[in-house]
């Protein structure tokens, strides 16, 4: 882990690793509001991003593979930092309430509404690419939803 002084650890490069996927940062609980707002139709993946160990071993990395070898992916891509950006990360978590706070976790929203979690305790202790097949079952079930909606 890279450290400043006095600053405590650096998360440039955890928070570069998402928004390099595309993947959009959501800093303050206005940011959040307004991408609730924005990307209400379709589906959405919001990736609450953590400094803990699961999150560079098997969070971040599984939702690149994810995202890699996806036949359909989510509509939009946001991302919190917990214990970072404590404020949008709270206000995040007001969306999908009836779930415990965990991070990291991925939350998966379809027409602004909460379908799926991948907890913390489904990231930790697995390999990045068992989240990535969590990840992927979630892509699939709700794209395959969608498309019989659309028929």
């Amino acid at each position: 882990m890279q450290f400043g002084f006095g600053i405590g650890p650096d998360t440039s490069w955890m928070r570069k690793e998402l928004t390099d996927l595309g993947v959009e940062e959501l800093k303050t609980p206005e940011d959040v509001d307004r991408a609730m707002e924005e990307y209400k139709q379709g589906t959405m993946l919001l990736a609450i991003n953590s400094v803990c160990g699961c999150a560079a071993g098997n969070a971040r990395p599984g939702l690149k593979i994810a995202l890699d070898k996806a036949s359909s992916k989510p509509d939009h891509l946001v991302t919190v930092f917990a214990g970072q950006d404590k404020e949008a990360t709270e206000k995040a978590r007001g969306y999908f309430s009836e779930y415990p706070p965990s991070s990291p976790a991925f939350a998966y929203f379809v027409d602004g509404e909460i379908k799926a979690m991948v907890p913390r305790h489904r990231i930790e202790g697995r390999t990045s690419e068992e989240v990535a097949n969590d990840l992927l079952m979630v892509f699939d079930a709700f794209a395959d939803k969608e498309e019989a909606e659309a028929e």
